[in-house]
């Protein structure tokens, strides 16, 4: 796994560590996750959040772990679920810490499937997100169905904000949207210095990207802030 953070820009903190899959000779998640098949996709998954939890723990992460489920492994969602609890009994990690994020990577066809596997997975005690929201599968009807904690804007919605008039339309609304539903909305894929000002004019505070940190093969990077932020401390090593 590398681990990236999802800042909080209003004070610096971290909100989260969104765990990554890699080879286990550094390739990247493209790569990996093209081998799983209908066969492995079980145990792949599992082993996933298995390694995600050790590692958070490992690293002493003391803000939320995220880790990517494939919902098409999931048969029994409780049932699902023992491998997850079992690492964060052994390692005294706090179910309340992890996130579980809906990937973009799968087509999704049992669309009450999917919403019984978030419930399960918020009534147990997990934090749940929407990732790549606005893409796919992951928009408004899934939305409708289902009250996750939060929503990941797709990063197509970030790439040139600061010179889109739409793309600013779209992220503002979907601030008010995620606050009337009480919803924390990070936006992730930023890269430049004009889309984070712009962002942080639109109201959001939760952001991910290059610009802030990139992935570090199962170590914490370290955070550095953009010039711009003018209430953000330029530098944070990650807690």
């Amino acid at each position: 796994m590398a681990f990236q953070p999802i800042v909080d820009i209003s004070d610096g903190s971290v909100f989260a560590y969104e765990a990554l899959v890699r080879g286990l000779d550094g390739s990247g998640a493209g790569s990996v996750i093209s081998q799983v098949t209908p066969d492995n996709r079980f145990a792949f998954d599992q082993l996933c959040r298995r390694r995600g939890v050790e590692l958070a723990a490992k690293l002493g992460i003391t803000s939320r772990v995220s880790i990517n489920f494939m919902p098409n492994a999931v048969y029994q969602p409780a049932l699902c679920l023992g491998t997850t609890l079992a690492a964060a009994r052994r390692h005294d990690f706090p179910i309340e810490r992890i996130m579980f994020e809906v990937t973009e990577g799968e087509q999704i066809e049992d669309r009450p499937h999917l919403t019984n596997v978030l419930n399960e997975y918020k009534r147990q005690g997990f934090t749940t997100a929407i990732d790549d929201f606005g893409a796919g599968h992951s928009g408004l009807n899934l939305l409708a169905e289902f009250v996750p904690d939060v929503i990941k804007l797709d990063m197509e919605l970030i790439r040139g904000i600061d010179h889109d008039r739409v793309r600013q339309s779209i992220v503002v609304n979907c601030v008010r949207l995620a606050r009337d539903l009480k919803i924390r909305l990070i936006a992730e894929g930023i890269e430049t210095e004009a889309e984070f000002l712009m962002l942080k004019g639109l109201g959001v505070k939760l952001m991910q990207g290059y610009l802030l940190a990139k992935p570090a093969f199962e170590a914490l990077p370290q955070i550095t802030f953009p010039a711009v932020a003018e209430a953000a401390p330029r530098r944070r090593r990650a807690a």
